[in-house]
């Protein structure tokens, strides 16, 4: 079953399906390039590994302010002078982080191996400040600026801290950032709304050769249809934060108001 959006579907922003869309959509986009750029270049998949939070329930310990202690039997003989172990008054949690495996996307000169482009697709961790992931994107980000390397940025997410730019864009739920390595500080940005579908992107490659496309937009209706998420779905359900505007919230609820109706 395809997705009612026309381009990204919002609710797929939620946490329990991101990581596996993510990575299935790179390597779509992996497949979708390498038709097109060999024998001359290679795309590869290149992960990388962060840790995530797990969420748990707020726990609280309590310490009374008098407390009576039935003293434990011990058994055996203990000798003169060894001390008895105090035990713990209460118990808490630390914070438990689970490991999240990403990829991102990587063309490469066959001949030379030489790296020519990045394409990232930013995920959660990349846009929350206070997770070690954040910093760690943003010195690969300025790392690959600073070269000669190619970057295209693809941020489907319409939550978080988006990664700098010197001049402002136009709002949008979704943007997609190119930087070509001959015309830095100079970016070309797709400000991408909810409404609209999902474009057909350059990416660049060496001197003399032309860019080649990524259809974004087949891409992830693709990477949908494949990790059947429509099943995963309920679309009777607001969509995951952040919330929708008041005329995207309209316009929404008319796009899926005939599977709702359907469904009931």
């Amino acid at each position: 079953m395809p997705s009612p959006f026309p381009g990204m579907d919002p609710y797929i922003e939620t946490p329990e399906l991101w990581s596996d869309f993510h990575n299935n959509l790179a390597s779509e986009m992996q497949a979708q390039l390498n038709r097109l750029i060999q024998p001359r270049y290679f795309a590869r998949l290149t992960p990388y590994m962060t840790y995530e939070v797990v969420e748990v329930g707020e726990v609280r310990g309590v310490r009374p302010d008098v407390g009576v202690w039935q003293p434990q039997a011990l058994s055996g003989e203990v000798q003169a002078g060894t001390a008895i172990i105090t035990p713990a008054p209460v118990e808490s949690q630390v914070a438990l982080e689970m490991p999240l495996r990403l990829h991102r996307v990587t063309i490469r000169t066959t001949a030379s191996q030489q790296l020519v482009t990045v394409i990232e697709i930013l995920s959660p961790v990349h846009k929350r400040p206070s997770h070690e992931a954040f910093l760690a994107y943003q010195r690969k980000r300025r790392d690959i600026l600073r070269s000669e390397v190619h970057l295209l940025e693809i941020d489907l997410l319409r939550g978080g801290e988006r990664p700098p730019l010197e001049r402002p864009v136009p709002p949008a739920a979704y943007y997609v950032v190119l930087s070509r390595a001959h015309r830095r500080p100079t970016v070309e940005v797709w400000p991408l709304q909810l409404t609209e579908r999902l474009p057909v992107l350059p990416v660049p490659l060496l001197e003399p050769d032309p860019d080649v496309p990524l259809d974004l937009g087949a891409a992830v209706a693709d990477v949908y249809n494949r990790g059947a998420y429509a099943s995963q779905i309920d679309y009777h359900q607001p969509p995951p934060l952040p919330s929708l505007t008041k005329p995207e919230t309209d316009w929404l609820d008319v796009l899926l108001r005939p599977m709702r109706q359907i469904a009931q």
